[in-house]
């Protein structure tokens, strides 16, 4: 038995070569089949380089393992949670590595209904997969390409979650990175143009290139934003829009080409579920939670806190029958999507809040950024990370109100606030800061914390 670095708290990760290859993929391939059972497995994959020879590698196990594969070939990992429920299939699979660097690449998982995996399934997948003892293949075993009716039943559901009369004209620039969006994006467009809307796209970085020209697609840094900021400038446009690699995250930028940071996001879809859905709950992460707390309150609704990931926010999703759950890195979850994350569905339902309240997005953000201004995700790589953790609780819990553990370190203070935990998928620490309507604060926060990190 050998044992593979690659399996993460709930998804595959790991460097080409030395974690993850095509040996190790059908693996895993061979395990999820003996785990879910004989059964339909649907697979897409990404454009990374790697992702094409992973697929191949999967398919043979799954096929070895009796499973009947049905190929989404290049897709998001959104289309694969639809086609999963849409197909009655026993789970499905993603190979992607969606913003990590370009030597990484992995798969995302689920089971029927593109539920999260339960941990014992987890757990024996991995098992399985480390003592790699499968024995002969099994029968049953087939391949069929699903790709086009696929996505088409995907868009259909897209395309149901907004009101396409309600989208007033808008000239929106769209960055898809060089990722896996493009094709999916156009067909998006063409369904919204066949209903009559009248948005128009000024399309960056759209074909799907493995190679990334134009940087790992991850708008989350602030380094990869400029490139739609500066096209939004540039054609005068209404907002920007861009994804990651396999397009589950979606980022906004106003009309002055700035960046919307995700907590504000998450408000106006929380504060647009709760008009169409009074008293609903609203599940959300312990990043950053003062501003959803505040909208999800005015609006008469319920919030739901819920540990960073996209398996446990689905899971407090389905527990509380969540109408709407957000993570501040861009994730959004909604229960007429299966309860999964979707990287096409909030921009239309932004596009829809703009329509109707015939107001740009910087107004619509303005009063809650005001009242809660937050520091953005900042990234430290330490030798010693649970050391600095616990240096920073030494120093801050003694003058701290409230104490939270439920993901990392969240300790709040009567005007300001922060979260440190360690990464689910990289080797480091991750930093939030957010304070009360008080911009000097928070810039002298963070240089303080900044410092006792690096001490």
């Amino acid at each position: 038995m050998s044992a593979l670095r690659c399996f993460t708290a709930y998804d595959v990760r790991g460097r080409l070569g030395a974690d993850l290859n095509p040996a190790v993929a059908a693996r895993i391939g061979r395990a999820f089949a003996q785990v879910l059972g004989p059964g339909k497995i649907v697979l897409g994959r990404d454009c990374r380089a790697s992702s094409e020879g992973l697929a191949q590698a999967l398919t043979a196990a799954l096929i070895a393992g009796g499973a009947q594969v049905l190929d989404l070939g290049l897709a998001g990992t959104e289309e694969m949670y639809w086609a999963v429920a849409a197909q009655g299939a026993a789970g499905g699979i993603e190979v992607t590595a969606s913003h990590n660097p370009i030597d990484y690449n992995g798969m995302k998982l689920v089971g029927a209904g593109a539920a999260p995996l339960e941990p014992r399934q987890w757990a024996r997948i991995k098992a399985l997969a480390e003592g790699d003892d499968f024995g002969a293949p099994l029968a049953g075993g087939s391949w069929a390409d699903i790709a086009a009716p696929a996505r088409e039943s995907y868009v259909a559901a897209v395309l149901r979650m907004v009101d396409p009369a309600a989208l007033r004209p808008l000239s929106i620039v769209v960055n898809c990175g060089n990722g896996a969006g493009g094709p999916t994006f156009d067909a998006i467009a063409a369904a919204l143009a066949a209903a009559g809307a009248r948005l128009k796209f000024h399309r960056l970085h759209h074909e799907p290139d493995g190679s990334f020209p134009n940087g790992i697609p991850n708008p989350l840094l602030p380094q990869n934003r400029p490139a739609t900021g500066q096209e939004v400038l540039r054609r005068k446009a209404d907002l920007g829009i861009a994804f990651d690699g396999d397009f589950d995250r979606c980022f906004f930028f106003d009309a002055a080409g700035d960046f919307v940071d995700g907590e504000y996001i998450v408000g106006l879809l929380a504060e647009a579920f709760l008009a169409k859905t009074p008293g609903a709950r609203i599940v959300h992460d312990p990043r950053v939670i003062w501003n959803t707390r505040d909208v999800v309150a005015r609006a008469g609704g319920t919030a739901v806190q819920a540990r960073t990931g996209h398996a446990f926010l689905k899971q407090a999703m389905r527990e509380h029958d969540a109408v709407y759950g957000g993570e501040m890195s861009a994730h959004h979850y909604f229960r007429d999507f299966l309860y999964c994350d979707s990287g096409m569905i909030p921009w239309l339902l932004i596009c829809e809040r703009m329509g109707r309240s015939d107001l740009p997005l910087a107004d619509l953000v303005a009063r809650q950024r005001r009242a809660f201004p937050s520091s953005g995700e900042m990234n430290f790589t330490l030798a010693d990370p649970q050391a600095a953790l616990a240096r920073i609780r030494a120093v801050y819990e003694p003058q701290a109100d409230s104490l939270d553990l439920m993901d990392g370190l969240s300790l709040a203070f009567a005007d300001w606030r922060f979260n440190l935990r360690a990464s689910n998928t990289e080797g480091m620490l991750r930093l939030n800061v957010e304070t009360r309507g008080d911009t000097a604060l928070l810039r002298a926060k963070v240089a303080e914390l900044r410092k006792v990190l690096l001490s």
